[in-house]
């Protein structure tokens, strides 16, 4: 039995040294860097800023910031109509701002073609020549550079349809190269669709997003089956952005920037190297401590101590947890309970030995007896951890999950690895006690 215990904790000891060698740590935006946007929910003609319309804004930005491909980005709610939103490592925040801020409104709009010059007639006399709800904008062309070629006025007239009714949004190109856009609406869609160009043979169909005119192709016949192409002079990464925008959704309700702060790397970096000296004079103060206290069996707990911190470590990259400055000071928090169940155990060895007990009985009885004194403190702990991460957010959380790992592995580090290393010990030097571990006489 004791052989398969020894081998067990070789295997979970190099399984989790590989493991801390080989992946990455993921770190959070207060150790990585990156952005944080604060967005507030506004008011508009058709619906007033609620607790549905400020949910729903927060999956329509999770999902387009999900197509980014960030890691662990953190967005959480605050107060009635507000969201903040963290972006750890982003390297193109403009993108990043645009992507999430925009409400990506899909129309598709009744249009004809205006007379040239009617921009410059008074706004009477626009009304009569148009109507009185239909408006005048321009249309306009640009080469492969960019560059505005041509712009012809447009009357835009009654909403047909828009992005609601949308099936699915792909990204492709032009015979010529030229980005596009494809679209496939669901079944209401493709009706209402089919419908709109039914009626409106001969006449531009004008495309709008967020209001703006992207195209404006002339319907040369009905389009049955609910597909369509988006066509305009945008890049291949606007083109990206644009399905992303589409297949995530409108915005419920328009959202506000507030503030946008960038954090550089550099913060991070010194957090990083501060933390790793804060625990180096810990282990080092600790080891000290309880090499004099304890003699080899205090030896035999900093080598636990050593093994707790690589498992630890381990397992938070294999949890996939973001590493956060709070998580930092929770890692280091649980060095100092990984020893103190040591210092329990020890206390309760030297009883055993005082009465008169063999070296390998006191420690089998010393281990039985602090059992349950040290489940006992760190189930509590484990359960205030718990609490934490429930109720908590961002670096909270992070707090929460470090402590929670280094509560579990401490205890197996004291409760199986330290029993192991003393055991053998024990056996070497059963004859030696005051070796292993300093009694008072």
């Amino acid at each position: 039995m004791q052989k398969i215990k020894v081998l067990f904790t070789v295997l979970v000891l190099l399984g989790s040294l590989a493991v801390t060698l080989n992946m990455p740590t993921r770190l959070g935006l207060d150790l990585q860097g990156g952005m944080q946007l604060i967005l507030e929910g506004q008011d508009s003609e058709a619906r007033k800023v609620d607790d549905d319309g400020i949910l729903g804004a927060m999956e329509v930005i999770r999902n387009r910031i999900d197509s980014l491909g960030l890691t662990e980005p953190i967005i959480r709610r605050k107060g009635l109509g507000q969201i903040i939103i963290e972006l750890p490592g982003i390297d193109t925040p403009e993108r990043a701002v645009k992507l999430i801020g925009e409400t990506a409104l899909l129309e598709f709009v009744e249009g004809e073609w205006a007379p040239p010059g009617i921009e410059k007639l008074s706004e009477e006399k626009r009304k009569t020549l148009t109507g009185e709800n239909a408006k005048i904008e321009m249309v306009s062309e640009y080469d492969n550079n960019g560059e505005l070629t041509s712009q012809r006025p447009i009357i835009l007239r009654k909403t047909l349809l828009n992005g609601s009714l949308l099936k699915s949004a792909t990204p492709g190109t032009s015979q010529h190269g030229e980005p596009l856009v494809f679209i496939e609406f669901n079944k209401e869609g493709a009706e209402a669709f089919y419908k709109a160009t039914l009626q409106n043979m001969g006449k531009p169909l004008a495309i709008l997003l967020d209001g703006k005119i992207i195209s404006a192709p002339n319907i040369r016949e009905p389009i049955q089956g609910g597909r369509a192409q988006i066509s305009g002079s945008f890049s291949i990464r606007e083109m990206r952005d644009l399905v992303i925008k589409l297949k995530a959704g409108a915005l419920p309700i328009p959202m506000e920037i507030l503030s946008q702060k960038v954090i550089g790397p550099s913060l991070g970096k010194d957090s990083i190297e501060k933390s790793k000296k804060a625990a180096l004079i810990g282990l080092l103060l600790v080891s000290i401590y309880m090499v004099f206290s304890y003699h080899l069996a205090g030896l035999m707990a900093t080598g636990a101590l050593f093994s707790y911190l690589i498992i630890a470590i381990a397992s938070l990259k294999l949890l996939g947890a973001t590493l956060t400055l709070p998580g930092l000071a929770g890692l280091i928090l649980t060095i100092g309970m990984a020893v103190d169940a040591n210092v329990i155990i020890f206390e309760r060895v030297k009883e055993e030995l005082q009465k008169g007990l063999h070296i390998l009985p006191a420690i089998r009885s010393g281990f039985n007896q602090a059992f349950i004194t040290i489940v006992d403190a760190n189930t509590t702990t484990l359960i205030a951890a718990t609490v934490l991460f429930w109720l908590g957010t961002g670096s909270i959380k992070g707090f929460a999950v470090t402590l929670s790992i280094g509560i579990i592995v401490s205890m197996f580090s004291a409760l199986f690895i330290t029993k192991i290393l003393l055991q053998g010990l024990a056996k070497l030097l059963k004859n030696k006690p005051t070796l292993i571990i300093k009694v008072k006489s």
